[in-house]
């Protein structure tokens, strides 16, 4: 799973390089962001720009590095794709999660959510 990562003031940027977060892919994606986000207490912004398909897999391992967070850090989407959209908004997950139209939204944003 590839990861492309740029480490801000008070954001963490995470740029997912895949075209799919499916169950393939999900257990590395969850194992791989857990590692970089275990230190630290900035927000998270993951970047979906390039994710065309997400499955039940794939929002549940998007789920977990939430909880691994903790409640005292955010994590915070940007860039959906039409399709990965769709999938947050039909399990109700929009409702859970900040979502930002843009990346550069997402890092502009310095209240956070």
């Amino acid at each position: 799973m590839q990861l492309q990562l740029q480490t801000l003031p008070k954001v963490l940027s995470v740029l997912v390089m895949e075209d799919r977060i499916d169950a393939a892919s999900a257990i590395q994606f969850k194992e791989r962001l857990r590692d970089l986000t275990q230190e630290g207490d900035q927000r998270v912004v993951l970047d979906l720009a390039r994710v065309q398909f997400l499955d039940s897999s794939g929002l549940g391992a998007i789920v977990a590095v939430k909880k691994l967070l903790g409640p005292d850090r955010v994590l915070e989407l940007s860039g959906l794709t039409p399709t990965v959209e769709r999938v947050f908004r039909l399990t109700r997950m929009d409702t859970i999660f900040t979502i930002h139209l843009t990346h550069e939204a997402a890092l502009s944003d310095v209240t956070g959510a």
